[in-house]
């Protein structure tokens, strides 16, 4: 894991690609940034959920039990949830716990909950949240569902077969490739979307002070 360097998720970032630099084989560090590259390229923010949008009452697996819904979430309020890729994702392991130090203190002063999803197995996913000791919810979003209906899922290009171990499908529990793209995702009462930002590139993600700009 990189040495964390900054206050800002740009600057912890920088000091994990420069530990690849250092440690990666060239090949390694080429096609991690290839397929970073080729996502945002492909990238078309008119084929995501847009803002106005109505999502149906969707339930997520908590790791520490139970179920969260959509419709509880927004009860009272604004919701924010943040997609992320899986437990062991180096990239995830800094971006959480930088979330829960800038934004979550922020967020609970004003009553707006906060939830981490990944579409990992919950018993699996625990791994995360114990690890950083998060204040927030984090919990599964199964089969990817919400991130299919945002639009935010993807297939990795590189996707051998049959796969090796320890590939994606077998770390999350899920047995395929779907992946979110790291987005973050501000809903309304009545399950509104009101503002969507998808990070194609999982090095690039908003930070803390660009998210509180939404609720002012």
């Amino acid at each position: 894991m990189a040495t964390i360097v900054g206050d800002n998720l740009r600057a912890r970032y920088a000091a994990l690609q420069a530990e690849r630099e250092r440690d990666w084989p060239p090949a390694q560090l080429a096609r991690n940034a290839a397929q970073r590259q080729q996502l945002v390229a492909r990238f078309d923010p008119a084929t995501v959920a847009q803002p106005g949008d109505v999502l149906p009452d969707l339930g997520f697996d908590d790791v520490d039990g139970g179920t969260l819904t959509l419709d509880a979430l927004t009860a009272q309020g604004s919701a924010l949830l943040i997609f992320f890729r899986f437990a062991g994702c180096p990239a995830c392991n800094i971006a959480l716990p930088y979330y829960a130090e800038t934004l979550w203190p922020v967020l609970r002063a004003r009553g707006i909950p906060l939830v981490a999803l990944s579409p990992q197995q919950s018993d699996r996913l625990a791994e995360i949240k114990r690890r950083h000791d998060l204040p927030f919810a984090v919990a599964t979003d199964r089969d990817n569902q919400l991130a299919r209906l945002l639009g935010i899922s993807f297939l990795p290009d590189d996707r051998p077969s049959p796969p090796p171990a320890g590939w994606i499908g077998e770390v999350t529990g899920t047995g395929n490739w779907e992946l979110p793209q790291p987005a973050v995702l501000l809903l309304g009462p009545g399950r509104v979307v009101q503002r969507l930002q998808v990070s194609p590139d999982w090095l690039d993600r908003p930070e803390a002070d660009d998210i509180l700009a939404w609720l002012r």
